[in-house]
Formats: structure tokens, sequence, C-alpha cells
């Protein structure tokens, strides 16, 4: 009786330490801090690219592109990317036909304006990252179309690169083409 007790109280410690988590190691518990000097210096590439549309600056917009620009417009194009040339021109086409540019960052909630530039993520966890790779823009995009005096607005939304280089290298755009071209439409 006293062999199977042994027995039975070494196999229930044994079983017990089996289950028994192991401590996190320091290595499984740190994690790489975010870089948020890297994330505001893309922030301000961003918003400098922002502005020089706003004042309509070609030539500040051109020298911001990477000349390998690959594009992606909000209109629905089969998802074929562009270049710099066509965003180029697209802006060009913004200038000629709207004044008073303006883009205000910024996600409207019931209760306030949360911030327009975010990177990083926690989900999912599979891709989670801390790095700024690709900056998140919200915000509101505003003009008066020149040929009507109409004013117009759309909600905005684009992921950005910024590269090495400090050039903005992939931009995908987001907005409601058509609901601009309704905002403009004669009546």
């Amino acid at each position: 009786m006293r062999t199977q007790f042994i027995t039975l109280a070494v196999l229930g410690l044994f079983v017990l330490s089996a289950c028994k988590q192991a401590a996190p190691s320091e290595e499984t518990t740190q994690t790489e801090a975010p870089d948020y000097a890297a994330f505001d210096a893309k922030v301000a590439i961003i918003t400098a690219f922002y502005k020089a549309h706003e004042a309509e600056n070609l030539e500040t917009l051109t020298n911001l592109l990477a000349d390998t620009l690959q594009w992606s417009p909000p209109q629905y194009n089969g998802n074929q990317w562009l270049g710099k040339d066509d965003l180029l021109a697209a802006l060009k086409n913004y200038h000629e036909n709207f004044d008073d540019i303006r883009f205000t960052p910024g996600v409207s909630t019931p209760d306030a304006t949360e911030g327009g530039y975010w990177s990083g993520s926690v989900f999912p966890e599979a891709t989670a990252t801390t790095t700024s790779n690709n900056i998140r823009v919200y915000g509101t995009w505003n003009a008066t179309h020149t040929p009507t005096g109409k004013p117009v607005g759309v909600k905005f939304y684009s992921i950005i690169s910024v590269n090495d280089e400090g050039k903005i290298a992939a931009a995908s755009d987001y907005f409601d083409v058509h609901g601009l071209a309704v905002q403009v439409a004669e009546e």
C-alpha cells in the first residue's frame, strides 16, 4: 500500500509539474519597441506632399515622389498599378479644376476627430508589427470646383510607403470618385 501511495504521489507530482507552464523567458517577453521617430519622419513627408498639393506646387510634388512610384488610383481600374507620371497628371487635373484645395487629417467619430496617420498593428497576430513601413492616412479633402463654384468634399483613405531616400514610393488611394462627380454636376 505504501508503495502504491508513493507511486501515485510521484506520478501526481510529475503530472502537476508537466502541466505547470514554464515561466516566460526574457526573449519571449520582449517585443521590439515602435520607432516613433521613423513614423514621425514619414508622416512629415506625407504632410509636405499634401501641403504641396494644396498649394498646387507640381515641382515640390514631383520632388517628393520616387521615380519608381507605384500608384493605385481611387477609381477601380482592374487593380492596375500606375506610375509617377500618372499620379502627377491626376494631380495637375485637380489643380486645373479645383481651387482652395485643402486636406484635414483625421477620422470623424460621433464624439471627436481622431488622428489621421496610423501605422503598425497588433491584429492579425500572424502579421502584427511595430514598424511604420506603411502609413495609413485618413482625412477629408475639400475644394471649390472652379467651373461651377461649388464646394466639394470627399472622405479619404490612403496607404502610403516612404522609401529610405525620404520619397513616397507607393500609394493606394481610396475615395468616392463618383460622389465627387455628382457634387460638381450641373443642375
